[in-house]
């Protein structure tokens, strides 16, 4: 019996890594594969009869080649105009010339835009385009004919690879747990695949086909439960219920954001509430590894920062709709200044290196200009001089970068241990719960990716790694086709967020970065990182445009054109009925 279980733990070993990298494959093929052709919202049909698509609700148009529409013509600015689409259907048209030279038949922009209808004449630089918009009908038809090869994937089978990936990680629990322990560790394993699963025929109730985002997700997650297990079975149900909180307030982000005008109505109380949570965190902070990024509420801890991450993403792609005219850019620095301010006092500076790149993100993609990036960046560098300066303690938080090796008793202790356990695992892992670096501080947490490494071995971490780098380009490919500048930008900014995290972990862990303490998205252990991580995550959902993907965006065009084509057909029923 005992060489009996010893064959099904090695053959677990084994094929954990092959099932998990042929869930990333099927994940990340049905998300990549090919390209769907863009939806199309209008179009500007020219003197000569050629018609211009109208790609996105947000749309620049001038003689630049990176304007979404493009008139190569002399008069015309580099940007001159700015068609935009509401959610409600209607659109406007913006002058973002210094001599006013955009008009809609007869009237100008002065400054507060002019209502475009269908029909209408649109005058640019001495030329005029006349603006067609396409009804209900004609989208429906449009996305109807679109080419979405990624959703062939069969997304029931991927999650049952999961499941299976689940099953055998608690089959190679049992060499390490016993009684109690083991059937409670068994038993929320059960509940995970449980939520997975109920929230794949939510979403195929929703008529929604998509699920290679959430697989990945649980993916992520099932390693977490893994990790909390490993290092602290004592937390397994709390870590479970925050799992079960951020799955909920992932569905709720997501229903939220189907609207966009109740979206951007809510981002100046959510932006004050995210500063009003990190003055809090700034009164009642508890310094833990020499950040005060803690607060404790009666027996919970939580991290505010990671709550105005989702926050911050919110209020910026939400108060940055009109940054090419100028308009709240400075409202927008000035609130990223004081975010990023108030985690360098607070010490974390791992934090605040994520916010300040989601900054970048946000300003570059509402700006386009890499002058403003300069700016941004040489004023940060000039911050982090006078903080080393002032506070040279800070330095030497990072002496031991690259050194680690240099005093592997002192500065380099955690490391050197990281490193030498993560090397021993091997491509396999020495098995779940076998290993010994998580009884080295902080393995579940800052050390994360070498305790996959040692105990599951390097493919499945690298399939963690690789899982969250195929959410960034998700999320990115996705911009190119994206509907609103606002699922867009959100969008961008998660992914940069979490790929940053990703970076500091990973690469502090193995010394190639400063160990700067932040969190691996959903696989260290922390309540406040999980609810935050669901939370970025409903923002590349949002973004996703293909045929019935995202529960983001409303029925699905196919849906809609054969209910048009059946009322059309109720419709001439009647009306023959009426005849006879």
């Amino acid at each position: 019996m005992e060489s009996l279980a010893e064959t099904l733990l090695a053959a677990a070993r084994w094929v954990s890594p092959a099932l998990a990298l042929w869930l990333l494959w099927r994940c990340v093929h049905s998300m990549l594969r090919g390209r769907s052709a863009p939806e199309i919202w209008a179009c500007l049909e020219s003197p000569d009869g050629a018609a211009e698509p109208v790609k996105h609700w947000e749309s620049l148009i001038g003689r630049a080649r990176s304007c979404d529409v493009v008139i190569p013509r002399e008069g015309v600015e580099r940007t001159h105009a700015a068609l935009i689409r509401s959610d409600r259907g209607g659109w406007t048209l913006y002058d973002l010339t210094a001599s006013g030279a955009t008009a809609a038949g007869a009237l100008r922009d002065e400054g507060s835009g002019l209502p475009v209808h269908d029909g209408d004449t649109l005058f640019f630089g001495g030329g005029s385009r006349v603006f067609h918009d396409t009804d209900e009908a004609m989208r429906a038809e449009n996305e109807r004919k679109r080419d979405v090869p990624g959703l062939r994937v069969s997304q029931g089978l991927t999650l049952l690879l999961l499941t299976v990936f689940q099953a055998l990680l608690v089959l190679q629990f049992t060499a390490v747990l016993s009684g109690t322990e083991l059937r409670r560790c068994a038993g929320l394993f059960a509940i995970l695949a449980l939520l997975q699963w109920a929230c794949f025929f939510l979403m195929r109730a929703l008529d929604r086909r998509g699920f290679e985002v959430e697989t990945l997700a649980f993916f992520l997650t099932t390693l977490g439960l893994y990790v909390a297990a490993a290092c602290a079975p004592g937390d397994l149900n709390r870590q479970l219920v925050f799992l079960f909180a951020g799955l909920l307030l992932f569905l709720a982000l997501g229903w939220w954001l189907r609207d966009l005008r109740r979206t951007k109505a809510l981002r100046w109380p959510l932006g004050a509430l995210a500063l009003a949570l990190l003055a809090l965190n700034l009164a009642l902070g508890v310094r833990v590894n020499g950040a005060a990024n803690w607060i404790r509420i009666g027996g919970f801890t939580m991290q505010p920062s990671e709550f105005v991450k989702a926050a911050y993403v919110y209020v910026g792609a939400a108060s940055l709709d009109r940054l090419f005219r100028g308009r709240n850019l400075f409202g927008f620095i000035g609130f990223s200044a004081v975010c990023v301010g108030a985690l360098a006092l607070m010490g974390d500076f791992g934090t605040a290196l994520i916010f300040f790149a989601a900054f970048l993100v946000i300003s570059f993609l509402r700006s386009g200009s890499f002058a403003t990036l300069f700016l941004a960046v040489a004023g940060a560098a000039l911050a982090v001089f006078l903080i080393l300066t002032v506070k040279p303690y800070i330095a030497q938080r990072f002496a031991a970068w690259g050194h680690v090796w240099d005093d592997p008793t002192g500065a380099g202790w955690q490391q050197t241990r990281a490193l030498s356990a993560a090397a021993s695992g091997g491509l396999t892992g020495v098995g779940v719960g076998r290993g010994w670096l998580h009884s080295i501080f902080a393995a579940d947490t800052d050390l994360v990716f070498c305790l996959l490494c040692e105990e599951l071995g390097l493919i499945v971490a690298l399939c963690a790694v690789l899982a969250l780098l195929s959410l960034a380009v998700f999320a990115f490919q996705s911009a190119g086709r994206g509907r609103s500048s606002y699922y867009v930008i959100a969008a961008c900014a998660s992914a940069c967020m979490m790929l940053v995290q990703l970076s500091l972990n990973v690469f502090g862990s193995t010394d190639i970065l400063p160990f700067t303490g932040v969190t691996f998205p959903f696989v260290s252990r922390g309540g406040s990182s999980m609810l935050s991580c669901w939370l970025l995550l409903a923002f590349i959902k949002a973004a996703d445009t293909r045929q019935n993907a995202s529960f983001s965006v409303p029925l699905s065009a196919k849906r809609r054109y054969a209910e048009y084509e059946e009322a059309g057909a109720e419709e001439e029923a009647e009306e023959e009925e009426a005849e006879e």
